[in-house]
């Protein structure tokens, strides 16, 4: 086991357990690690289609619940006002996006794939899929549903 050994103020050597020996972080470590490991796949494969991750998180949520306002968008990926205003208007000059006013209240605006966002959202999606599939091959389907499960609880936990 890796203990760090100091001299404390008496004079005796205190046994400090590091952070790596809790099984807590070790495997909130592992996950982190996967998440990041994911994310630079994901990405490479992303790539031939000319986007990004970050594009393609916008183009699911929008085609998953098209006429999603920019502020629900912003909240469902956990990001602030700023990221949309970077990632939206280059998803619109390439024409995937589009934005038009809310019928209600006009200070309000609701996100719309167009037809080449949607034909760009389905390859990206198919992609998507094959991916995870091949990632959690390494899993049974029990372990896969035990894993998701287990997140599921981390996330509750964390919002509150």
């Amino acid at each position: 086991m890796n203990k760090k050994q100091e001299v404390d103020e008496t004079g005796l050597v205190a046994t400090q357990t590091l952070p790596w020996d809790l099984p807590r972080f070790r495997n909130w470590i592992a996950v982190a690690r996967v998440h990041q490991l994911w994310k630079k796949v994901f990405g490479e494969a992303l790539a031939p289609l000319g986007i990004q991750v970050a594009h393609y998180d916008v183009l699911a949520n929008i085609f998953h619940t098209p006429g999603l306002t920019q502020q629900a968008l912003a909240g469902k990926l956990l990001v602030g006002r700023s990221a949309m205003s970077m990632l939206l208007p280059e998803l619109e000059r390439r024409e995937l996006v589009e934005r038009r006013g809310d019928d209600t209240d006009r200070r309000v605006r609701r996100l719309w794939l167009t037809p080449t966002g949607e034909a760009m959202t389905r390859k990206a999606m198919a992609i998507h899929v094959a991916r995870i599939e091949a990632m959690m091959t390494v899993l049974s389907d029990a372990e896969c549903d035990a894993v998701g499960e287990m997140m599921r609880r981390v996330a509750k936990a964390l919002e509150g």
